[in-house]
C-alpha cells in the first residue's frame, strides 16, 4: 500500500511538532485527520498545508475517553480503515519545586500525556487488529524527556518515562497483528513552546542558559521515515535531536 493509499492521524496537530508532522505526512501523499483542542488551530494546519483536499479536522480532547471513542468513531466511519497514529499530544506544568506543584497541575499532565496517548493507541489498536489488510504503525512522541528529566520537570518526565513502557508494551503486543510501534524522542524543536529556550533554560547546576533548537521539519522528516515503514519493520525508538543541547554526558 502506498504512502497515498493510507490515512493517518496526528493528535496535537493545531501547532508545533505535531503542525509539522502533519504537513510532512500530507507532503508524503498520506491522507492525515489532524486532531487537537482548538478547531481553528487545526484548519490553519490544513490551509498551510495546501492539501485540503486529503485533510480532515476533528476537534477533540485525547484526554476524553468519551471523545477519543468518537473520533475513532468517525475515522473509521470516513475511511474504514488507519494506518498511522502519531500520539503527539502533550502539556507541561509550572517550573516549580515539586511540593509547590498542586495535584491539579500533576493530574492534567498525567490526563493527556500519558492517558490520552493510551486512549487513542488503544482505540487505534483495535481498528488495527480487526481491518482488511491489518496492521499499521503507532508512533508515541517520546521526547527527550523519556530519557533523561529537566530540573523541575516531574509530571512531563514520569509520563514521558511512562510513555516508554507504553511503547514497549504496544509493540509486544502488536507483534502478532502486524502492528509496530515506536517512539521518537525529540530535543529541542523549535516551536512556540521552546522559544523560551533562547531566553534561558533552568540547568541541573543551577544556573540558566540558553540551548539551541533545530527545525520542526527535521522532527517530521523522521516520523515520515517511520510511517512509511513496511510493516515488518520498525523504528523502536529515533532520537532527534540539537548536536549542541546539553544531553549527552551530563551537560
Amino acid at each position: 500500500m502506498s504512502s497515498n493509499n493510507k490515512i493517518a492521524l496526528v493528535t496535537g496537530a493545531g501547532s508545533g511538532v505535531g503542525r509539522a508532522c502533519s504537513l510532512g505526512l500530507l507532503e508524503a501523499g498520506f491522507t492525515v485527520v489532524v486532531v487537537g483542542r482548538r478547531s481553528a488551530k487545526l484548519q490553519e494546519t490544513i490551509a498551510e498545508s495546501g492539501h485540503a483536499d486529503r485533510a480532515l479536522a476533528i476537534p477533540c480532547d485525547v484526554a476524553d475517553p468519551q471523545a477519543v471513542k468518537s473520533l475513532f468513531a468517525q475515522v473509521k466511519e470516513k475511511y474504514g480503515r488507519l494506518d498511522v497514529l502519531f500520539n503527539n499530544a502533550g502539556m507541561g506544568a509550572p517550573a516549580v519545586e515539586m511540593d509547590e506543584l498542586t495535584f491539579e497541575q500533576w493530574k492534567a499532565v498525567v490526563d493527556v500525556n500519558l492517558n490520552g496517548a493510551f486512549l487513542c493507541t488503544q482505540a487505534a489498536f483495535g481498528m488495527m487488529r480487526h481491518q482488511d489488510p491489518r496492521g499499521g504503525h503507532i508512533i508515541n512522541n517520546g521526547s527527550i524527556s523519556a530519557i533523561t528529566p529537566r530540573p523541575y520537570s516531574a509530571p512531563y518526565t514520569a509520563t514521558k518515562h511512562a510513555i516508554t513502557g507504553l511503547t514497549k508494551s504496544t509493540a509486544l503486543d502488536g507483534r502478532k497483528y502486524d502492528i509496530s510501534c515506536g517512539q521518537i524522542n525529540i530535543g529541542n524543536a523549535a516551536t512556540p513552546l521552546t522559544a523560551r529556550m533562547a531566553d534561558g533554560v533552568h540547568q541541573p547546576d543551577g544556573t540558566r542558559k540558553p540551548e539551541p533548537t533545530i527545525d520542526a521539519k527535521h522532527i517530521s522528516d523522521a516520523v515520515v521515515y517511520m510511517a512509511n515503514l513496511p510493516l515488518d519493520v520498525n523504528a523502536l525508538t529515533v532520537t532527534v535531536m540539537a548536536t549542541q543541547m546539553p544531553f549527552a554526558g551530563r551537560g
